[in-house]
């Protein structure tokens, strides 16, 4: 049935042009995912972070570890919120957007979101426990009642993930005609590819965090704040994800080889590879035009080499996808492209992590100079931005299916309306939601200024996160 389809829908790319919702409906999906996917970090990673230096302020009795706690459960709910909000635009653009996805197979792709809908819930719920719980349960109850956080974001996480891994390597569905007659949930929500995307995700998330945060303090240390409110701040994050980068380094060249058995369109596009053959050289750089290699850097064997151990290991190329569903060669050095980034900044975290990890055998600190200082500052946005190229090789890589082998994704798009003023008013909203999280996040700091300007960092302790001082409104309500 799934050759069928394929040759079904190969026939109808040659005799029907894109429909014209197609480019702006992609670049809408790719917009909003591409802001939320940001976030998913905070919720996975940033309340573990959390959560070790609660646990080290009641373990050792450490007031700065359960303030930097408090202060980063703040943090973690107003970007909670604001991955509420930009999590239900996406659900709504499946809908809307793409009809022919949710039509012909949400009967399958709806039971990983149903399972994320439950994750959200309970994590909201402890999040909120967690929040107005300081000072309110006994210490050891109020972590405890925090640990569900992180493993309820976990849990979303992972659904989201199995979804997107289920548009990759479809499984746990009946076709009879195309239409979908009967679905196995577990075959579903567990397919081929969900474990290597899921892990490669997990550790993705903790690698983030960790720098993002380590930066932050990073540049509060650069600004001569050097005190043990900075040091703890930036040592926590950094020290996780210093343990993590190798384990995705050693993990993500596991996956590559997973990529290359199960989704070889992908790997051709992922290593520059018009023609099937053995001896393949591993490209740097690089842009395929007309269907040949240009401006890269060849390494002899390499690509053979990485993928089966051997010189000799054959790997198929673009020449081996049929020609109407063949991904176009921008679309190919995009891919390509993406992946250098993500392995290219992984490689130099991997090094950022060994000089921290050198400087804690030596001296059981972080090394204190500036270079290294300056460069924590900016691990945190490269992070971001190879999260983001890994994000670009998964949901590029897959074109021009968004279900691969069953449904192309020129016919999963919308063909009514103009989706132009959609995206406009899409970029308007996250705008006003980027604003409004900013404004958030400095009145937050400058809450934290003012109490540790009085001296008593604990001052704001009955203030909820974004709502207006206690010391404000008692004046307020004085005058």
């Amino acid at each position: 049935m799934t050759g069928c389809l394929r040759g079904h829908s190969g026939s109808m790319l040659l005799t029907a042009a894109d429909p014209s919702q197609l480019v702006p409906a992609r670049e809408q999906m790719a917009f909003t995912l591409g802001f939320h996917i940001i976030l998913v970090p905070f919720g996975v990673a940033f309340t573990t972070l959390m959560l070790v230096a609660n646990y080290r302020g009641l373990r050792h009795g450490d007031q700065t570890a359960l303030l930097l706690a408090r202060r980063w459960s703040q943090v973690a709910a107003v970007l909670f919120a604001v991955g509420a909000v930009s999590g239900t635009v996406l659900s709504f653009e499946l809908g809307l957007l793409w009809p022919g996805l949710m039509g012909r197979y949400g009967a399958a792709y709806g039971i990983p979101f149903a399972v994320e809908g439950l994750f959200f819930f309970l994590e909201a719920i402890f999040v909120a426990i967690y929040i107005y719980g300081w000072r309110r349960m006994r210490p050891w109850a109020h972590f405890w009642s925090g640990v569900p956080v992180p493993l309820a974001g976990i849990g979303g996480t992972f659904s989201v993930v199995s979804a997107n891994a289920w548009m990759n390597q479809p499984a746990g569905v009946d076709l009879r005609n195309g239409q979908v007659v009967g679905v196995h949930p577990l075959q579903v929500i567990f397919n081929r590819a969900f474990w290597y995307e899921a892990v490669h995700m997990f550790l993705a998330a903790y690698m983030v965090a960790g720098f993002v945060i380590a930066g932050v303090y990073a540049v509060g240390w650069l600004r001569g704040r050097r005190d043990r409110y900075h040091r703890l701040g930036l040592i926590i994050p950094f020290t996780v994800a210093a343990i993590v980068t190798p384990v995705q380094i050693f993990f993500g060249d596991v996956i590559a080889r997973a990529v290359f058995t199960t989704e070889p369109a992908k790997f051709a596009a992922i290593e520059l590879l018009p023609q099937t053959g053995t001896h393949v050289p591993e490209v740097l750089f690089g842009a395929l035009v007309d269907g040949k290699v240009r401006y890269g850097i060849p390494i002899p064997d390499g690509a053979s080499l990485l993928s089966g151990f051997s010189p000799s290991t054959r790997i198929l190329g673009l020449d081996a996808i049929p020609k109407e569903v063949r991904p176009p060669g921008d679309l190919v050095t995009i891919v390509h492209l993406a992946f250098d980034v993500m392995v290219g900044i992984g490689t130099l975290l991997l090094l950022l992590s060994a000089w921290y990890a050198l400087g804690w055998l030596r001296r059981r600190t972080f090394p204190e100079n500036r270079v290294f200082l300056a460069l924590t500052a900016v691990s945190g946005v490269v992070t971001v931005v190879a999260l983001e190229a890994g994000w670009v090789v998964t949901e590029v890589g897959r074109q021009p299916w968004t279900v691969v082998g069953l449904l192309l994704t020129r016919d999963a798009v919308t063909t009514s309306g103009n989706m132009w003023p959609f995206f406009a008013g899409t970029v308007a909203l996250y705008v006003v939601v980027a604003y409004g999280t900013f404004l958030a996040l400095r009145l937050l700091r400058r809450r934290w200024a003012a109490a540790d300007a009085e001296g008593d960092a604990w001052a704001d302790e009955g203030d909820v996160p974004y709502g207006p001082s206690r010391a404000r409104s008692d004046a307020g309500a004085g005058a």
